[in-house]
């Protein structure tokens, strides 16, 4: 199991790789919601990203932890479309 140092270190990781392979957006009006994108092909590419950059930092990570956290972080972003513009978008009746 992984410390909390290495734990932050892996949710920070995988952020970057989930963004970097556009798996994940950020919302521009909103900064603070992450949009999870439904491309499985960027999703597997995210994965394959963050192993390569663990491997090639030395540091050790167990398969399952990485594949946790992916889970957790795609799970926790907002599905295909930012629920706060969505919700701009219904309650004024007009596109943001």
């Amino acid at each position: 199991m992984l410390g909390a140092t290495s734990n932050d270190n892996l949710k920070a990781l995988v952020r970057d790789a989930l963004l970097t392979t556009r798996a994940t957006v950020i919302c521009p009006f909103h900064p603070d919601v992450i949009v999870r994108v439904g491309d499985d092909a960027a999703e597997t590419h995210a994965y394959y990203r963050a192993r390569n950059m663990i491997e090639s930092d030395g540091t050790s990570s167990d398969h399952e932890d990485l594949m946790d956290e992916i889970a957790r972080q795609l799970s926790d972003a907002a599905d295909g479309v930012c629920p706060r513009c969505a919700h701009l978008t219904d309650s004024h009746g007009w596109c943001v």
